[in-house]
Protein backbone atom coordinates (compact mmCIF):
# COMPACT_ATOMS: atom_id res chain seq x y z
CA UNK A 1 0.00 0.00 0.00
CA UNK A 2 1.46 3.19 -1.26
CA UNK A 3 1.09 6.65 1.01
CA UNK A 4 0.95 10.05 -0.30
CA UNK A 5 4.03 11.70 0.67
CA UNK A 6 2.93 15.20 -0.98
CA UNK A 7 1.90 17.59 -3.83
CA UNK A 8 5.10 18.79 -5.90
CA UNK A 9 5.25 22.68 -8.20
CA UNK A 10 7.58 24.64 -9.12
CA UNK A 11 8.42 27.78 -8.49
CA UNK A 12 7.95 28.55 -12.48
CA UNK A 13 4.59 26.22 -12.27
CA UNK A 14 3.29 28.67 -9.11
CA UNK A 15 4.24 31.59 -10.78
CA UNK A 16 2.23 30.90 -14.33
CA UNK A 17 -0.96 29.64 -12.38
CA UNK A 18 -0.15 33.00 -10.17
CA UNK A 19 0.05 35.16 -12.97
CA UNK A 20 -3.05 33.50 -14.67
CA UNK A 21 -5.43 33.49 -11.65
CA UNK A 22 -4.47 37.27 -10.62
CA UNK A 23 -4.70 38.49 -14.75
CA UNK A 24 -8.52 37.05 -14.62
CA UNK A 25 -9.54 38.35 -11.33
CA UNK A 26 -8.12 41.57 -12.52
CA UNK A 27 -10.37 41.60 -15.69
CA UNK A 28 -13.12 40.50 -14.02
CA UNK A 29 -12.70 43.27 -11.20
CA UNK A 30 -11.25 46.12 -12.87
CA UNK A 31 -14.88 48.25 -13.08
CA UNK A 32 -15.30 47.93 -9.43
CA UNK A 33 -11.41 49.20 -9.30
CA UNK A 34 -11.54 51.92 -11.26
CA UNK A 35 -15.11 53.34 -8.95
CA UNK A 36 -12.67 53.05 -5.89
CA UNK A 37 -9.83 55.42 -7.53
CA UNK A 38 -12.30 57.69 -8.60
CA UNK A 39 -14.13 57.60 -5.13
CA UNK A 40 -10.68 57.81 -3.35
CA UNK A 41 -9.41 60.73 -5.32
CA UNK A 42 -12.88 62.72 -4.88
CA UNK A 43 -12.34 66.12 -2.99
CA UNK A 44 -15.29 68.22 -1.31
CA UNK A 45 -16.61 70.30 -3.11
CA UNK A 46 -18.49 73.47 -1.98
CA UNK A 47 -21.15 75.31 -3.80
CA UNK A 48 -22.16 79.13 -3.16
CA UNK A 49 -24.63 78.27 -0.58
CA UNK A 50 -22.22 76.23 1.00
CA UNK A 51 -23.14 72.54 0.23
CA UNK A 52 -20.91 69.85 -0.32
CA UNK A 53 -22.15 68.44 -4.04
CA UNK A 54 -19.79 65.10 -4.62
CA UNK A 55 -19.79 64.21 -8.44
CA UNK A 56 -19.66 60.31 -7.59
CA UNK A 57 -22.11 58.44 -4.93
CA UNK A 58 -21.55 55.02 -3.78
CA UNK A 59 -20.24 51.80 -5.61
CA UNK A 60 -22.92 51.87 -8.42
CA UNK A 61 -23.36 55.37 -8.68
CA UNK A 62 -19.79 56.27 -9.43
CA UNK A 63 -20.37 53.22 -12.01
CA UNK A 64 -23.50 54.56 -13.12
CA UNK A 65 -21.82 58.00 -13.48
CA UNK A 66 -18.46 56.69 -15.62
CA UNK A 67 -20.44 54.38 -17.56
CA UNK A 68 -22.60 57.61 -18.49
CA UNK A 69 -20.56 60.31 -19.37
CA UNK A 70 -17.55 58.39 -20.89
CA UNK A 71 -18.68 55.19 -22.14
CA UNK A 72 -18.94 52.18 -21.14
CA UNK A 73 -15.40 50.92 -22.16
CA UNK A 74 -14.20 53.66 -19.48
CA UNK A 75 -14.63 51.22 -16.73
CA UNK A 76 -11.58 49.25 -18.21
CA UNK A 77 -9.42 52.14 -18.08
CA UNK A 78 -5.84 50.88 -17.59
CA UNK A 79 -6.76 47.54 -17.77
CA UNK A 80 -3.46 46.33 -19.80
CA UNK A 81 -1.46 48.09 -17.25
CA UNK A 82 -3.22 46.56 -14.91
CA UNK A 83 -2.74 42.73 -16.49
CA UNK A 84 1.11 44.34 -16.80
CA UNK A 85 0.79 44.59 -12.79
CA UNK A 86 -0.84 41.52 -12.04
CA UNK A 87 1.30 39.45 -14.19
CA UNK A 88 4.85 40.75 -12.46
CA UNK A 89 3.18 41.50 -9.12
CA UNK A 90 0.56 38.59 -9.00
CA UNK A 91 3.10 35.72 -9.79
CA UNK A 92 5.88 37.30 -7.71
CA UNK A 93 4.39 37.40 -4.56
CA UNK A 94 2.39 34.44 -4.70
CA UNK A 95 4.97 32.28 -6.14
CA UNK A 96 7.68 33.21 -3.58
CA UNK A 97 4.67 32.87 -0.27
CA UNK A 98 5.71 29.21 -0.47
CA UNK A 99 9.53 29.27 -0.46
CA UNK A 100 9.94 31.94 1.61
CA UNK A 101 7.37 30.46 4.13
CA UNK A 102 9.29 27.37 3.79
CA UNK A 103 12.74 29.15 4.51
CA UNK A 104 11.49 31.09 7.43
CA UNK A 105 10.63 27.70 9.26
CA UNK A 106 13.40 26.20 7.79
CA UNK A 107 13.86 22.79 5.58
CA UNK A 108 12.90 20.22 8.49
CA UNK A 109 9.81 21.82 9.64
CA UNK A 110 6.54 19.36 10.18
CA UNK A 111 3.29 20.77 11.22
CA UNK A 112 1.21 23.40 11.01
CA UNK A 113 3.58 26.83 10.05
CA UNK A 114 3.13 29.18 12.92
CA UNK A 115 0.57 32.07 11.84
CA UNK A 116 3.21 34.58 12.43
CA UNK A 117 5.36 32.81 9.77
CA UNK A 118 2.78 33.38 7.20
CA UNK A 119 2.77 36.88 7.69
CA UNK A 120 6.36 37.74 7.49
CA UNK A 121 6.76 35.53 4.35
CA UNK A 122 3.53 37.44 2.84
CA UNK A 123 4.73 40.95 3.77
CA UNK A 124 8.37 40.09 2.24
CA UNK A 125 6.81 38.92 -0.88
CA UNK A 126 4.55 41.74 -1.20
CA UNK A 127 7.24 44.43 -0.65
CA UNK A 128 9.61 42.83 -3.13
CA UNK A 129 6.62 42.17 -5.61
CA UNK A 130 5.83 45.10 -5.92
CA UNK A 131 9.11 47.32 -5.80
CA UNK A 132 9.33 45.69 -9.14
CA UNK A 133 6.11 46.25 -10.51
CA UNK A 134 5.53 49.82 -9.41
CA UNK A 135 5.69 51.40 -12.50
CA UNK A 136 2.67 49.26 -14.12
CA UNK A 137 0.82 50.30 -10.74
CA UNK A 138 1.64 53.90 -11.42
CA UNK A 139 0.47 54.21 -15.38
CA UNK A 140 -3.01 51.86 -13.86
CA UNK A 141 -3.89 54.77 -11.18
CA UNK A 142 -3.14 57.63 -14.03
CA UNK A 143 -5.48 55.79 -16.52
CA UNK A 144 -7.83 55.50 -13.95
CA UNK A 145 -7.48 59.05 -13.01
CA UNK A 146 -8.85 60.25 -16.24
CA UNK A 147 -12.27 61.62 -16.53
CA UNK A 148 -14.16 63.14 -19.67
CA UNK A 149 -11.98 66.15 -20.78
CA UNK A 150 -13.87 69.07 -21.86
CA UNK A 151 -13.63 70.12 -25.40
CA UNK A 152 -10.25 70.91 -26.81
CA UNK A 153 -8.45 69.72 -23.91
CA UNK A 154 -6.01 67.02 -25.27
CA UNK A 155 -5.61 63.84 -23.61
CA UNK A 156 -2.44 63.23 -21.32
CA UNK A 157 -1.80 59.63 -21.87
CA UNK A 158 -2.85 58.17 -25.50
CA UNK A 159 -2.60 54.71 -24.18
CA UNK A 160 -0.46 52.45 -21.82
CA UNK A 161 2.87 52.54 -23.88
CA UNK A 162 2.14 55.70 -24.50
CA UNK A 163 1.84 56.36 -20.95
CA UNK A 164 4.91 54.84 -19.85
CA UNK A 165 7.16 57.04 -22.43
CA UNK A 166 5.34 60.18 -21.51
CA UNK A 167 5.71 59.60 -18.18
CA UNK A 168 9.18 59.11 -18.15
CA UNK A 169 9.83 62.15 -20.91
CA UNK A 170 8.10 64.76 -18.60
CA UNK A 171 9.30 63.35 -14.83
CA UNK A 172 11.96 61.13 -15.43
CA UNK A 173 12.60 57.53 -15.11
CA UNK A 174 12.37 58.05 -11.20
CA UNK A 175 8.92 59.19 -11.19
CA UNK A 176 7.66 55.62 -12.52
CA UNK A 177 8.44 55.03 -9.18
CA UNK A 178 6.10 57.67 -7.43
CA UNK A 179 4.60 56.51 -4.56
CA UNK A 180 6.72 53.21 -3.68
CA UNK A 181 6.88 53.75 -0.17
CA UNK A 182 3.36 53.64 0.76
CA UNK A 183 2.99 51.51 -1.99
CA UNK A 184 5.56 48.97 -0.70
CA UNK A 185 3.75 49.87 3.05
CA UNK A 186 0.03 49.04 1.12
CA UNK A 187 0.92 45.79 -0.77
CA UNK A 188 3.18 44.15 1.80
CA UNK A 189 0.15 44.92 4.17
CA UNK A 190 -2.44 43.84 1.93
CA UNK A 191 -0.21 40.79 0.50
CA UNK A 192 -0.34 39.58 4.46
CA UNK A 193 -3.67 40.15 4.87
CA UNK A 194 -4.73 38.36 2.18
CA UNK A 195 -2.74 35.47 1.83
CA UNK A 196 -1.79 35.01 5.55
CA UNK A 197 -5.73 35.20 6.58
CA UNK A 198 -6.42 32.79 3.14
CA UNK A 199 -3.82 30.18 4.60
CA UNK A 200 -5.13 30.47 7.98
CA UNK A 201 -8.86 31.02 7.28
CA UNK A 202 -8.92 27.76 4.78
CA UNK A 203 -7.04 25.38 7.51
CA UNK A 204 -9.79 26.27 10.26
CA UNK A 205 -12.73 25.94 7.91
CA UNK A 206 -10.83 22.52 6.84
CA UNK A 207 -11.11 21.50 10.71
CA UNK A 208 -14.92 21.84 11.05
CA UNK A 209 -16.37 18.40 10.29
CA UNK A 210 -18.26 17.86 6.91
CA UNK A 211 -15.83 20.63 4.97
CA UNK A 212 -13.26 19.27 2.49
CA UNK A 213 -10.78 21.31 -0.06
CA UNK A 214 -13.55 22.08 -2.24
CA UNK A 215 -15.36 25.53 -4.27
CA UNK A 216 -17.09 26.52 -1.44
CA UNK A 217 -14.25 26.50 1.24
CA UNK A 218 -11.88 28.05 -1.31
CA UNK A 219 -14.79 31.05 -1.79
CA UNK A 220 -15.39 31.59 1.73
CA UNK A 221 -11.18 32.08 2.69
CA UNK A 222 -10.92 34.66 -0.40
CA UNK A 223 -13.57 36.49 0.77
CA UNK A 224 -12.38 36.15 4.45
CA UNK A 225 -8.78 37.54 2.80
CA UNK A 226 -10.85 40.35 1.22
CA UNK A 227 -12.00 41.77 3.85
CA UNK A 228 -8.99 41.43 6.45
CA UNK A 229 -6.98 43.14 3.23
CA UNK A 230 -9.46 45.71 3.39
CA UNK A 231 -9.78 46.90 6.82
CA UNK A 232 -5.54 46.91 7.00
CA UNK A 233 -5.17 48.73 4.07
CA UNK A 234 -7.84 50.84 3.23
CA UNK A 235 -5.73 54.25 4.61
CA UNK A 236 -2.56 53.32 2.73
CA UNK A 237 -4.66 53.00 0.02
CA UNK A 238 -6.30 56.06 -0.59
CA UNK A 239 -2.64 57.85 -0.29
CA UNK A 240 -0.83 55.62 -2.55
CA UNK A 241 -4.12 56.25 -5.08
CA UNK A 242 -3.84 60.28 -4.15
CA UNK A 243 -0.18 60.50 -4.39
CA UNK A 244 0.13 58.47 -7.86
CA UNK A 245 -2.73 60.62 -9.05
CA UNK A 246 -2.23 63.88 -8.28
CA UNK A 247 0.95 65.39 -8.55
CA UNK A 248 0.06 68.13 -5.74
CA UNK A 249 1.93 66.18 -2.83
CA UNK A 250 5.46 66.16 -1.54
CA UNK A 251 5.73 62.80 0.24
CA UNK A 252 3.65 60.08 2.04
CA UNK A 253 3.40 62.18 5.19
CA UNK A 254 2.38 65.66 3.65
CA UNK A 255 -0.43 63.50 2.01
CA UNK A 256 -1.51 62.04 4.91
CA UNK A 257 -1.57 64.71 6.76
CA UNK A 258 -3.47 67.22 4.15
CA UNK A 259 -5.89 64.51 3.36
CA UNK A 260 -6.35 64.42 7.62
CA UNK A 261 -6.38 67.93 8.21
CA UNK A 262 -8.29 68.56 4.74
CA UNK A 263 -10.96 66.01 4.94
CA UNK A 264 -11.00 64.15 8.44
CA UNK A 265 -10.39 60.53 9.23
CA UNK A 266 -13.21 59.60 7.09
CA UNK A 267 -11.09 60.20 4.31
CA UNK A 268 -8.96 57.40 4.28
CA UNK A 269 -11.89 54.72 4.37
CA UNK A 270 -13.36 56.56 1.36
CA UNK A 271 -14.36 54.06 -1.44
CA UNK A 272 -14.55 51.30 1.43
CA UNK A 273 -17.91 49.57 0.07
CA UNK A 274 -16.27 49.97 -3.36
CA UNK A 275 -13.14 48.37 -2.08
CA UNK A 276 -14.36 45.14 -0.34
CA UNK A 277 -16.67 44.53 -3.46
CA UNK A 278 -13.45 44.81 -5.71
CA UNK A 279 -11.19 43.24 -3.16
CA UNK A 280 -13.96 40.15 -1.91
CA UNK A 281 -14.77 39.57 -5.38
CA UNK A 282 -11.50 39.95 -6.21
CA UNK A 283 -9.71 37.18 -3.57
CA UNK A 284 -12.81 34.93 -3.99
CA UNK A 285 -11.83 35.07 -8.25
CA UNK A 286 -8.45 34.80 -8.21
CA UNK A 287 -7.63 32.28 -4.97
CA UNK A 288 -10.47 30.01 -6.89
CA UNK A 289 -9.00 30.10 -10.25
CA UNK A 290 -5.42 29.62 -8.68
CA UNK A 291 -6.73 26.22 -6.76
CA UNK A 292 -8.08 25.09 -10.04
CA UNK A 293 -4.76 25.91 -12.40
CA UNK A 294 -2.44 24.28 -9.90
CA UNK A 295 -4.26 20.97 -10.42
CA UNK A 296 -3.04 21.08 -13.73
CA UNK A 297 0.59 20.62 -12.34
CA UNK A 298 0.63 19.33 -9.63
CA UNK A 299 2.34 15.55 -9.19
CA UNK A 300 1.24 13.49 -6.56
CA UNK A 301 4.45 12.05 -4.92
CA UNK A 302 3.97 8.45 -3.90
CA UNK A 303 6.70 6.28 -1.99
CA UNK A 304 6.27 3.01 -0.54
Amino acid sequence: MSDLKQPEISFVETFFCSAFAACFAEFCTIPLDTAKVRLQLQKKTTTEDGVSEPKYRGLLGTVATIAREEGLSALWKGIIAGLHRQCIYGGLRIGLYDPVKSFLVGGDFVGDIPIYHKILAALITGAIAIAVANPTDLVKVRLQAEGKLPSGVPKRYYGTLDAYYTIVRQEGLGALWTGLGPNIARNAIVNAAELASYDQVKQTILKIPGFTDSVLTQLLAGLGAGLFAVCIGSPIDVVKSRMMGDSAYKNTIDCFIKTLKNEGICAFYKGFLPNFSRLGSWNAIMFLTLEQAKKVFIREVYFD
